[in-house]
């Protein structure tokens, strides 16, 4: 579905009234025209910044605008267009398909033989398939149109990455307090409000960083509002049950997973918490959350202290009996602990280690001496044959058969685990590191069987 954007601006830089019907949300109202009326994006848009000075040269290149909802993207790129005197068409990546992309080009290539720009905008880009983004990559090759994504996902997982090396890619940030209540200002007195301080403050910490929320809660407001002022009784009516912004699928989700993973594996109990709350206050799945404490466990822990991966899936179990929310307090409590034992990555990094070895040699046989020899017949061809049991061993560290060797016949010796000092750990190092003075020693002279059978 193809959307030309050509619409009348009012004396304010506004998207003229007649234009809209009172069914028209706020914030498209609001649309700012010029480009000084676009609020935020200071790290873009200020003296000298990348996209202030393209605006001043009047000359645009393709480029993808990845951020959060409600940051500006579409009217950053419609007002871009409007200073380069482009010609802009917009696509709806959730409505327009590839015979869309196909009449854009080709209206692109009539404007082309006139010598104008086309400018072609494609709201959600991450919503198009391959094909769909295939479909018009060789006209922005040829400089037919000029290609502006916007996305609220990662464009390097969502991009095409060769329409990806064509257009440069500009963050977006979450909208600062200061700039949510100059918009609120802004609305209000395009709606004839008066609204007070504290209901503007209220306003900017609703809207997480989201201009579009908050213009759409501020409506609410003004019509529930009497004698045309807004109080933060009203805005508590508009907002409802808050809702942070997240994404149980896209990038938030996996960046909030990051930092919680983070904060416990730096031994930061308080940010593991606030992080594992924010999580379940924006709707991540608890038994999620569980699964990855339970690899945490793993992996951030390990051997260090062993009872972390005991304790969190047994608060995982509990939430499984419990649900919400009351289970949630056992997985808060696994956050806990993980976040304050010891850690160690040594059984993490001796799994991938070993993992690689074994992908990158050959597949040895198993030893005669280490075979399993259950029949007379396996026992006759030498299977278990001058195997030595550890606990039919005498040293001084107990059940141990100094010298014997486990890995295949043909395969060096390995060495995969690398205890730390942390925790149990320490302990598994120092019993180790003695076990293989013991098999040093015993290399210029392997100690004798005892008689006793093997088992």
């Amino acid at each position: 579905m193809l959307f030309e954007d050509d619409q009348p601006q009012s004396e304010l830089g506004f998207t003229s009234a007649s234009t809209t019907n009172a069914g028209t949300p706020l914030a498209e109202r609001l649309r700012p025209q010029i480009l000084q009326d676009f609020v935020g994006q200071a790290h873009l848009l200020g003296e000298g910044k990348p996209l202030a000075q393209l605006a001043q040269s009047k000359h645009i290149h393709s480029m993808i605008l990845w951020g959060p909802p409600g940051t500006g993207k579409t009217t950053l790129a419609r007002l871009l267009a409007l200073q380069a005197e482009a010609h802009l068409v917009s696509l709806s990546a959730v409505l327009s398909g590839v015979k869309d992309v196909r009449e854009a080009v080709a209206q692109a290539e009539l404007r082309a033989a006139q010598d104008q720009q086309t400018v072609l905008f494609v709201d959600e880009v991450h919503r198009f398939n391959k094909a769909q983004q295939d479909a018009f990559l060789p006209h922005v090759e040829r400089g037919t149109i000029t290609f502006i994504g916007a996305t609220t996902e990662n464009p390097s997982f969502e991009v095409n990455p060769a329409l990806l090396s064509r257009a440069r890619v500009y963050v977006l940030q979450s909208l600062q307090t200061e700039d949510l209540q100059l918009l609120a200002r802004r609305g209000a007195d395009y709606l004839q409000l008066d609204i007070t301080p504290g209901a503007l403050t209220l306003l900017a910490e609703c809207a997480d960083g989201d201009a579009r929320r908050m213009l759409n809660i501020l409506d609410i407001a003004g019509q529930l509002a009497e004698a045309q002022q807004v109080d933060t009784a009203e805005v508590e009516l508009a907002v409802g049950e808050r809702l942070r912004r997240f994404d149980k699928g896209g990038d938030l989700f996996y960046e909030q997973i990051s930092a919680l993973h983070k904060a416990l594996r730096g031994s930061a109990p308080d940010a593991a918490l606030y992080w594992f709350c924010r999580m379940l206050d924006g709707g991540a799945d608890p038994r999620y959350i569980g699964r990855r404490l339970l690899r945490m466990a793993s992996e951030d822990v390990g051997n260090a202290d062993p009872r972390a991966l005991e304790l969190t899936l047994a608060a995982v179990s509990c939430y499984e009996r419990l649900g919400s929310p009351e289970g949630e307090l056992a997985l808060a409590q696994a956050v806990l602990y993980l976040a304050s034992v010891p850690k160690s990555d040594a059984a993490y990094q001796a799994f991938n280690q070993a993992m690689a070895y074994v992908k990158d040699s050959p597949s040895y046989e198993v030893p005669m001496h280490i075979r399993n020899a259950p029949t007379g017949l396996m026992k006759n061809m030498g299977y278990g044959e001058g195997y030595r049991h550890a606990h039919n061993e005498s040293t001084t560290e107990g059940a141990y058969a100094v010298g014997e060797n486990y890995f295949p016949d043909a395969m060096p010796p390995q060495k995969f685990y690398h205890p730390t000092a942390a925790g149990l750990e320490e302990k598994i190092r120092t019993r180790l590191e003695r076990l293989a003075t013991l098999d040093q020693q015993a290399q210029a002279s392997p100690p004798k069987q005892d008689g006793k059978p093997s088992r």
